[in-house]
């Protein structure tokens, strides 16, 4: 069974860096990618709010 999710070049416009030096994902990133992953991100384009949906 394979558990890894089909990865995705990035491109440019995908993800920027924070001042941090994080990497950080894009709305334009997200719709290729095609699906939400509940994480918080904060370019989500699927309206999923981790303070709403925290069980």
């Amino acid at each position: 069974m394979n558990y890894f999710k089909k990865q995705i070049p990035l491109e440019e416009g995908d993800f920027y860096l924070t001042k941090e030096g994080y990497r950080c994902f894009t709305e334009q990133y997200h719709l290729k990618r095609g699906y939400c992953c509940k994480s918080g991100c904060r370019h989500c384009p699927y309206g999923y709010d981790k303070k709403k949906h925290n069980n």
